[in-house]
């Protein structure tokens, strides 16, 4: 493997000529989106809009909108808990997906998941995971029901997996990937390292700190990617996923980033030095994007100026969309319990009698 693709200060490097204006200017709109939502998301944390846990993509838009656009729509996305900018780049509404982050009906999940659980099968987004690696079995075993329905090919379907980068360090990734190997899996895992497992630094965490190296001992190729150039993380994604559906053999993409914030909304980040603070904030890969934009003559300012506006509105139409919406109905508090119905299950409030009222039977609006 090419040891300069072990740099991990990221530099964005000008789109080429051949890229589509149009393409670029929409990948800066997305961008531009997931940080105007991302930012609303704090500031509805902290208004107590949203509870339980909230984990942003702040300062890994890049990354984020790389990996979508390199996925086709009959391919299957996976997640961590850090899940809204995906939801957003793969074309979740924004109304939605905030609903969801406050707990209304109208969310993509029905506000039964919050923040770390959004889920859109229309989309192929089979959910964020709140389980450090939880995504990672469902995934694999995702890729399994694709290589049993079909042959390889550049028309077969494709799982991307995404983990961060304290997930190499857990049992469900080395069965993953061994099981992917062994079973010949259409599946691309993404670890978004932004080297940081929570509070620990990637090298005080692994014996192997390039990410992408981890695959080796199952025989999976990998390879890192500046997770700050976007045109560069989508043409790695797409390379890695050219060759699951073409040979349906597993690979492993490490995407090198840097979040902006703490690990969750909570966190202080006090772990970082102010002059860390200071050196991730000009690395920042929103205004480098667009400051590539212009200076190349694809954006103006005027135009820039235009998107971020237009893209704070939608954040704010998504906010007012999901106050004015419902919470969901208690009569619904049983519903999805189980795929299909099962006989003699309890659907009881706490404390009911679980041979008493709350039998499946007894259900209101069931027979």
């Amino acid at each position: 493997m090419d040891p300069t693709q072990d740099r991990t200060d990221p530099h964005p490097q000008a789109p080429p000529a051949s890229e589509d204006p149009a393409a670029l200017r929409g990948y800066y709109r997305q961008m531009a989106l997931i940080r105007h939502f991302e930012l609303r998301a704090a500031e509805m944390y902290t208004r107590a809009k949203i509870g339980g846990y909230c984990h942003l993509n702040l300062g890994e838009e890049a990354t984020v909108v790389g990996l979508m656009a390199a996925l086709r729509p009959t391919d299957y996305l996976f997640t961590t808990y850090r899940d809204h900018g995906y939801a957003l780049a793969r074309g979740a509404d924004p109304g939605k997906v905030m609903a969801e982050l406050f707990g209304r009906a109208t969310g993509l999940s029905g506000g039964r998941g919050g923040s770390m659980h959004l889920f859109d099968a229309g989309l192929r987004m089979l959910g964020g995971y709140g389980i450090v690696g939880g995504q990672m079995p469902p995934a694999t075993g995702a890729a399994l029901a694709i290589a049993h329905r079909g042959e390889p090919g550049p028309d077969s379907e494709a799982v991307m997996c995404l983990l961060g980068d304290g997930t190499t360090n857990i049992g469900a990734f080395h069965e993953s990937l061994n099981l992917a190997a062994v079973w010949h899996l259409p599946i691309v895992y993404v670890i978004v390292n932004n080297h940081l497992g929570m509070g620990t630094p990637v090298e005080a965490a692994s014996g192997e700190p390039a990410l992408y190296r981890r695959g080796c001992a199952y025989r999976i190729p990998g390879a890192r990617v500046d997770g700050n150039d976007v045109i560069a993380v989508r043409d790695a994604a797409q390379t890695a996923l050219e060759q699951a559906r073409t040979e349906h053999r597993p690979r492993l993409l490490e995407a090198v980033s840097h979040r902006l914030r703490g690990h969750s909304v909570v966190d202080p980040a006090r772990y970082r030095s102010a002059q860390e603070t200071e050196r991730l904030r000009e690395q920042d890969p929103l205004p480098a994007f667009r400051a590539l934009l212009v200076e190349d003559r694809i954006l103006d300012q005027e135009a820039a100026n235009r998107i971020d506006e237009e893209c704070e509105q939608a954040v704010t139409a998504a906010v007012d969309f999901a106050d004015a919406s419902p919470p969901p109905d208690v009569a619904t508090l049983f519903d999805h319990v189980y795929a299909t119905e099962v006989a003699n299950t309890h659907f009881g409030l706490p404390g009911d009698s679980p041979t008493g009222p709350g039998l499946f039977a007894d259900r209101p609006g069931k027979e």
